[in-house]
């Protein structure tokens, strides 16, 4: 009976191990094929060969993590989801490739609930970075903040995160927001200009007693920095608080417009509340000069000048529209007229060598004057310089031209007019290689706006 039952133990052991032995050769022969995989980059190979693992290795945790990270990283999100989902706990990085998985199926709900959960297990700098990201795309500005402030908390060397809550805080907790924007310039100087201008929105808010003012001038300034989403909400915020106020109805129509809306219809409510504001007249020329209306246009500009007469800025607005008529006559007189209200200030004298460059207006005389006498008030203001190697580059100095235009650039490398002026400088001079190189650049730089068309244009004709 003993020998009888050992007999049978060896039996079932030898059973147990022809049984046993394919499952684990099979499942490490799986791991090692989707660590190789892994390592080589082919993250969809190494995704199916660790789900192929989860199944022989049940007990084995995090394999279904592995599959998931990977299947996000080969961009096979919908894939990814479930795996994740079989996964009994995640690791703060199984978190972070959960949620970015739902936020490139733009499916925001579900990314916040799983961030969420996420940051209940893990105080996590890339989880509080992914809840402010969705946040941010729903445009649910103050969870953003809050989401932000975790963030800045928990990584503080950051520059955009302590910019990005600046801003957001300017707008919701204007007494905590000069901190973080002094931070952010402290460890990035690139953000100091937006930061700078924020921090005078706050000075200067800070001294109006009317709260919707002050929210149409926090608003103004997230337009100077091209955060137009924000400007809208503060102008929506300021209307909140006084429906009445025409200014923050133009500006409205203004931040409108920029994020791709029309504006009319506020810009024509403001002008109902107040028919005498040159803002608001100003706001409306714009949008005119947008349509192509620019009767319409000079009909605004006129009236704000009539009620600011000694405003500089609605002389040249008067001699942008004039010109845009063809009435080059009228245009030069306006502009002329805004330099001797301002005969100090560099921007006037800027528009005026640039309307007769531009126009081939007495460039020799008044318009090389005029550049000549914008940099003499402002020596280091690379538009400046820019104009005046316009200037150059029209009356066929070349040579001064590629100079003055090579400084403007050192001072500002993103002044795309400047390195299309530089372009043709160099296509004068015959020097085809450089004027190849300066024109691809434009074309290919993301904030280029008009100029790369242009610069596609000039590629087409001289290198085709």
């Amino acid at each position: 009976m003993l020998r009888q039952k050992a007999n049978l133990y060896w039996v079932g052991a030898i059973l147990a191990i022809f049984i046993i032995f394919p499952i684990l050769f099979t499942g490490y022969s799986n791991l090692k094929r989707a660590e190789d995989a892994k390592k080589e980059g082919d993250f969809a190979a190494a995704s199916q060969a660790y789900a192929q693992t989860a199944k022989f290795f049940f007990w084995q945790q995090g394999l279904y993590e592995q599959a998931g990270i990977n299947a996000v990283k080969a961009g096979n999100f919908s894939e990814a989801i479930p795996y994740f989902q079989k996964q009994a706990t995640l690791s703060e990085e199984g978190w972070y490739w959960f949620c970015s998985a739902h936020l490139q199926l733009g499916e925001l709900d579900a990314a916040l609930s799983v961030c969420g959960e996420g940051v209940n297990q893990y105080d996590s700098a890339e989880l509080y970075s992914l809840l402010a990201f969705t946040y941010r795309t729903q445009k649910k500005w103050d969870s953003e903040m809050r989401a932000l402030t975790e963030q800045a908390r928990l990584d503080p060397s950051d520059a955009f995160i302590a910019y990005r809550l600046g801003l957001l805080l300017t707008l919701y907790a204007p007494d905590a927001a000069l901190p973080e924007l002094t931070r952010a310039s402290a460890l990035n100087p690139e953000v100091d200009s937006a930061a700078q201008a924020l921090r005078t929105a706050l000075a200067v808010s800070s001294q109006l007693s009317d709260p919707s003012m002050k929210l149409v001038v926090v608003g103004q300034t997230f337009g100077l920095v091209q955060d137009w989403e924000l400007a809208q909400a503060a102008f929506e915020q300021a209307l909140q608080l006084d429906e009445k106020n025409a200014e923050a109805w133009a500006w409205l129509g203004e931040a409108k417009q920029q994020t791709g809306g029309d504006g009319s219809v506020e810009l024509d409510k403001a002008l109902s509340l107040d028919r005498s504001s040159v803002n608001v007249r100003a706001l409306r020329g714009l949008y005119w000069s947008r349509q192509g209306k620019y009767e319409q246009m000079l009909a605004e500009y006129l009236l704000a000048a009539r009620n600011e007469p000694q405003n500089p800025r609605w002389q040249a607005s008067i001699g942008e529209a004039y010109m845009k008529l063809g009435d080059l006559v009228e245009a030069l007189t306006a502009y002329q007229r805004a330099v001797e209200l301002a005969p100090t200030e560099a921007e006037y004298w800027r528009l005026l060598a640039l309307f007769c460059v531009d126009n081939n207006v007495q460039v020799e005389t008044l318009g090389m004057q005029a550049a000549q006498q914008a940099l003499v008030l402002a020596p280091n203001d690379p538009a400046a310089l820019d104009v005046l190697g316009y200037a150059y580059l029209s009356t066929g100095r070349y040579a001064n031209a590629e100079e003055t235009l090579n400084l403007a650039i050192e001072l500002e490398p993103q002044l795309y007019s400047a390195h299309l002026h530089l372009a043709i400088t160099f296509l004068a001079e015959g020097n085809r290689a450089a004027a190849f190189n300066s024109l691809t650049y434009v074309r290919d730089a993301e904030g280029a706006g008009v100029y790369r068309e242009t610069a596609r244009q000039l590629l087409d004709k001289y290198f085709q």
